[in-house]
């Protein structure tokens, strides 16, 4: 819990002064006291009231004050509340490994339709963006409610040489920096380092589907620890099998600079043999523990599906700061006017009616 105004817990101080006033005029009224004669005629004149009917109106009244001197200071608590607006960007990759038919009928296949269906899942309020990366990254739609220009987008995915995971998280960071004030583009050194938990994220979050490991660019976890400093958050996929499989696309999933397409292998696969793709599973995991995100192993596309299916419920709350001077003025009014209730109903006269 915070305070919006901690200068204004000075108010706390009228407690121990009401205190300090109350034990004064009881020392007053001793030395002012009547001399009586008998002490039956003392306790005939007394309310009866047992010792606890005397204090509880007391501390009830002194909570209540307790609690409207905080409300003055403006408290906050960090709570979970739901991402109305929440932007996703995600970065698929598209390198040559995802040609490979570990998976039926290749991972480039199963993980552009995994994706399509991810879209046409979220909410139409939920902004995407996609970046595509293979040695290289690129945004090829800037977040957006617009679930048509995504979906023509990923028609147009290719694979190609190399895999670079950091720069795909690097591009991510700017892409949500274009639009969220809060967040710094990469070329801004904040020079705070990675913020410890618990931390205030961003409603803004990145999701990596890749099938490999980092093989050009900057390191994923440098990259990671730009997105943490920026409280952003990263889930990491990693699909695939580590079965060796032939590496077969069509040729409208193939760039130019790829040596298999149509059913051809290449790049040195042997007859009737394949590849063993490996995952970074390590640096995977390292990505999204960094920034506060989850690692997802999916080895199918049932298992991809599922995936990211569930992909909205991790990230569907973020931490923020949220004022509750209501609740504590609400308190501090009905404590101290139980309080001030309970003193008068337990002291009215002897025999008085009761209304």
């Amino acid at each position: 819990m915070s305070f919006s105004w901690p200068w204004a817990l000075t108010a706390l101080l009228a407690v121990p002064l009401l205190l300090a006033v109350r034990w004064w005029l009881n020392k007053r009224r001793k030395r002012v006291a009547v001399t009586v004669s008998s002490v039956a005629l003392i306790r005939a004149a007394l309310p009866g009231r047992t010792a606890w009917r005397r204090r509880i109106p007391v501390y009830l009244f002194l909570a209540g004050l307790l609690a409207l001197a905080g409300g003055v200071a403006r408290p906050q608590a960090t709570l979970s509340v739901p991402s109305n607006d929440t932007s996703i960007l995600l970065a698929i990759d598209v390198s040559g490994s995802m040609c490979s038919t570990d998976v039926d009928p290749n991972r480039f296949a199963v993980a552009t339709e995994a994706a399509r269906r991810f879209i046409r899942a979220q909410d139409d309020g939920t902004r995407i963006g996609l970046v595509a990366f293979s040695g290289i990254a690129g945004l090829l739609v800037a977040p957006t409610t617009d679930k048509h220009a995504l979906l023509d987008a990923i028609d147009t995915l290719k694979t190609a040489r190399g895999t670079a995971i950091g720069q795909a998280i690097l591009t991510s960071i700017d892409a949500i920096a274009e639009y969220n004030p809060d967040v710094a583009a990469t070329g801004v050194d904040l020079g705070d380092g990675v913020p410890q938990p618990p931390v205030n994220y961003e409603p803004d979050t990145i999701v990596v589907l890749t099938d490999g490991s980092n093989t050009t660019g900057v390191d994923p976890v440098t990259a990671a620890e730009q997105a943490a400093a920026r409280r952003l958050r990263i889930y990491t996929i990693g699909f695939g099998t580590t079965t060796p499989a032939p590496m077969v696309c069509t040729p409208d999933q193939v760039s130019g600079d790829l040596p298999f397409a149509g059913g051809q292998r290449g790049g040195g696969f042997g007859r009737g043999g394949g590849r063993n793709q490996e995952i970074d599973e390590q640096a995977l995991t390292t990505v999204a523990d960094t920034t506060g995100g989850r690692y997802f192993r999916a080895e199918d596309a049932d298992q991809l599906t599922d995936v990211m299916a569930d992909l909205p419920r991790e990230f569907g709350t973020h931490k923020q700061d949220v004022e509750i001077t209501f609740w504590f003025v609400l308190a501090g009014v009905l404590l101290a006017v139980t309080g001030v209730g309970l003193a008068l109903w337990w002291n009215r006269a002897p025999g008085s009616p009761r209304t």
